[in-house]
């Protein structure tokens, strides 16, 4: 079985939470008992996060070896120079190492989203801008890390697709099941 989820914010990519206060889990979202998260969403990020009960599966949609395509639309702060969507493109040297080339538009309208809860913070002097970023590896907070390493600091990310999944119209906390 593969489902497809919309995570929404701040809700943790596992059934259950140990802390205290406990946070809001996959648990509270109807969503079937014999499946697990195929990779990982932030927190407090949002978006696509697919869910199998076929290991094997799940390894084939997470393993960077087989290449599947992980698209975000990321908020940042600042408008970003070509010279700044280049290097992203080009990869960037983070703590653990450069990143591989990422694809990275400038999106000049910003996706028809949700109302985020809470919202993102508005500032009238700081300008902000939509990116589509799509990449091959899937390193801890990658995008954000990226973002931040080139000056444009992430205010929101949505996991809008991975490999030939994509959110499709879901709405935070709406599943469907992709093939049984």
């Amino acid at each position: 079985m593969l489902i497809a989820f919309n995570k929404p914010f701040n809700v943790l990519c596992q059934f259950t939470d140990r802390s205290q206060p406990p946070r809001a889990t996959l648990a509270g979202f109807g969503l079937p008992g014999n499946v697990y998260a195929a990779g990982r969403l932030d927190y407090d990020s949002e978006g696509l996060l697919l869910l199998t009960d076929d290991g094997g599966l799940a390894h084939r949609l997470t393993d960077p070896r087989h290449k599947q395509d992980k698209t975000y639309w990321v908020q940042v702060e600042g408008v970003p120079s070509p010279e700044r969507l280049q290097a992203l493109r080009d990869g960037v040297l983070l703590n653990d190492g450069p990143t591989l080339p990422a694809r990275v538009q400038l999106l000049e309208t910003p996706p028809a989203l949700w109302p985020r809860d809470p919202p993102v913070r508005f500032r009238k002097t700081v300008p902000d801008a939509w990116l589509a970023i799509t990449l091959r590896e899937g390193r801890n907070r990658q995008v954000r890390r990226m973002t931040a390493a080139v000056g444009l600091p992430t205010l929101r990310l949505v996991r809008a697709a991975m490999g030939a999944h994509a959110l499709d119209g879901l709405q935070p906390g709406q599943w469907r099941v992709l093939q049984g």
